[in-house]
């Protein structure tokens, strides 16, 4: 079968398209005939060998994919059954998606739910479920439609587009936070009511600043997160899920002490399977036929390579997702 391998040459990542077979997967009880997988930041680390994503070679990346069970030694799947899969180290300690065939355990499959197939679950992909688990996490804090403004930083890339999309549908006032002035456009269209410039939050600020968020979702960390809390009205919620621009917090207690801010941390990885049954519902729910049109792009697997380098450029906007099979 074909599969994307990371292998390592004098210390450097190499990534390339070649043959592996069934005897080589990992151990697991359950088969999956994968059909789409998709590209993260997460992943885009992985295959450019950036920071220690993985530490165990050859290592076939992807860490999420949906397909359909070949074979299954679990009660719960049956053959032909389709399921998807985030998280659980896969991609990264335990070989991914990006092969046309998975070998895992079945606690780490979630039965997609009705509306919902494979391709579709691939665009909305790890990214967007953590966008999902995000906008959850914000109604747990008590920011509400009527609360004000939500404001989502790195808009562009795929947490932001999903989380802006979902946030619009179900009624709430979005603020996007770009660094691209060229993806105004894409960014209205899934539903931000204002396009603002990375640069005014990148900048170091006051401890507290004028109360303008109801709540946010931040993917970036560093100075944007600590500028964004600074901002956050009384009683609001931050959602933090990323650390695109560094994994630093700039910040002092005041928000917290002062404003009751909440500082809500999101993990997708370990995420457990009640959460993520309800999050997966949700997203068949809530996300438009419209967002599935604008937000993805569809690569081939030799493609994943220069997509992933241009991910860590910041020059791809929205979800790649990544056709596994010719």
């Amino acid at each position: 079968m074909r599969a994307l391998l990371l292998e390592q040459n004098d210390g450097k990542t190499v990534a390339a398209v070649g043959q592996i077979s069934a005897e080589q997967l990992p151990e697991g009880d359950v088969v999956v005939d994968v059909d789409w997988s998709s590209l993260n930041y997460k992943d885009a680390m992985a295959i450019t060998g950036t920071g220690k994503i993985i530490r165990q070679f050859p290592m076939v990346p992807g860490i999420d994919f949906a397909g359909r069970v070949s074979s299954s030694q679990d009660k719960r799947y049956d053959v032909g059954q389709q399921v998807v899969l985030t998280g659980w180290g896969v991609g990264e300690t335990h070989w991914g998606g990006l092969a046309e065939q998975a070998r895992v355990k079945g606690d780490w499959l979630v039965t997609l739910p009705e509306g919902l197939d494979a391709r579709h679950a691939m665009i909305i992909g790890t990214a967007g479920f953590t966008a999902m688990l995000c906008v959850m996490a914000l109604e747990e804090g008590g920011v509400l439609p009527d609360s004000g403004e939500v404001i989502v930083s790195g808009a562009s890339g795929g947490v932001g587009s999903t989380a802006i999309t979902l946030l619009a549908t179900l009624g709430y006032d979005v603020v996007a936070i770009s660094g691209r002035a060229s993806n105004t456009d894409y960014l209205t269209q899934l539903g931000a009511k204002r396009v603002l410039s990375r640069e005014e939050f990148s900048k170091e600020g006051r401890a507290l600043d004028k109360q303008l968020w109801a709540g946010a979702i931040d993917s970036v960390g560093d100075q944007t997160l600590a500028t964004l809390l600074s901002q956050t009205v009384y009683g609001g919620t931050v959602a933090a899920c990323g650390l695109a621009g560094g994994y630093q917090l700039p910040t002092t207690v005041m928000p917290f002490i002062l404003r009751n801010v909440r500082l809500q941390g999101i993990d997708s990885v370990m995420c457990p399977l009640h959460r993520r049954m309800d999050a997966w519902e949700r997203l068949a729910q809530t996300l438009p036929a419209s967002f599935y049109e604008r937000a993805a792009t569809e690569i081939s697997l030799e493609k994943v390579p220069e997509t992933a380098a241009g991910i860590m450029a910041n020059t791809v906007t929205g979800r790649t997702l990544v056709k596994v099979r010719a």
